[in-house]
């Protein structure tokens, strides 16, 4: 970790009066599934069907110090599972994290399968502030009836939860797109979901469903950056609608599984020119409001 690496992100959120940044989409999760993770990257497979470098492929001591040095003051940790009997697991291995590591919200996740419900309630109750749904690596249908207890949980207990619901990056899912966490959220019009990476490619539908669900919120993971950009670019037709959204949009990184150093994606909200009372919202007011930071 050098000065050189560090210095800008302090040096961006400093010159917009900010005490620093929250970051809702990071991954920590247990070493082995990291290294999965990271080696699923490495194949660059037709899943992905591109190139896709780690940036901070680092061990989790290195990886903590370097994002509390950006001037991160809460970050997640996103886990997902991709088969059934792994959520639960998975769940207490974010408990422990989150433990001993202050500056963490509480992760957890879930799968649909008959015990779902027990143990995203135990994991509420155990003091989850934030959940992880990525239909696009569980190909799970979020309409799944063991999952109505779930989101009615959630619902209730007013916790938010990050769900990769759109197609990209990489390939759709049989669940992904605007239509199926469209159905939930008329039929858990309370539910407070983050909606990954802005709902790429489908930009301007999730743009949408956010603004007829007043607690549908976004994350900016990726989105706007050069990497994405080739792939996918935002439509910028679909800016007055990120203006429009100003209090729903939260910053996200994907931190460490980015193919891009970490300050490229704040430059790359700022070259949006929507000004600096919308970064400040972004990178910073947004969550903290949300979270009670």
């Amino acid at each position: 970790m050098t000065l050189s690496d560090t210095a800008p992100v302090v040096e961006f959120w400093r010159r917009l009066g900010l005490p620093g940044l929250i970051d809702v989409h990071t991954h920590f999760m247990p070493k082995r599934l990291l290294d999965k993770v990271w080696a699923y990257f490495d194949m660059a497979g037709p899943a992905i069907g591109r190139t896709w470098p780690i940036t901070y492929r680092h061990e989790e001591d290195e990886r903590l110090a370097r994002i509390r040095a950006y001037g991160v003051r809460a970050f997640t940790s996103m886990i997902y599972p991709h088969k059934p009997d792994m959520a639960a697991n998975l769940n207490a291995w974010c408990a422990e994290f989150a433990a001993r590591t202050p500056d963490c919200l509480h992760t957890a996740t879930f799968f649909p399968e008959p015990d779902a419900a027990r143990y995203v309630e135990k994991a509420v109750e155990a003091g989850a502030r934030v959940f992880k749904s990525h239909l696009q690596v569980g190909a799970y249908d979020p309409r799944d009836p063991l999952l109505d207890d779930v989101w009615g949980t959630l619902r209730d207990a007013a916790v938010p939860v990050v769900v990769h619901c759109g197609s990209g990056p990489g390939l759709a899912g049989p669940f992904t797109g605007p239509g199926p966490i469209g159905e939930v959220l008329e039929r858990f019009p309370r539910l407070r979901v983050i909606i990954a990476h802005c709902g790429a490619p489908e930009y301007s539908d999730f743009l949408r469903t956010a603004l007829r669900h007043p607690e549908v919120r976004l994350d900016t993971t990726m989105v706007f950056t050069d990497f994405i950009e080739e792939e996918a670019p935002f439509p910028r037709d679909a800016l007055p609608l990120l203006l429009d959204l100003r209090d729903r949009v939260l910053f996200g990184s994907d931190f460490p599984n980015i193919p891009y150093p970490y300050l490229h994606a704040l430059e790359s909200l700022e070259r949006l020119e929507l000004g600096e009372e919308w970064l400040r919202a972004v990178c910073h007011d947004n969550a903290a409001a949300l979270f009670g930071l």
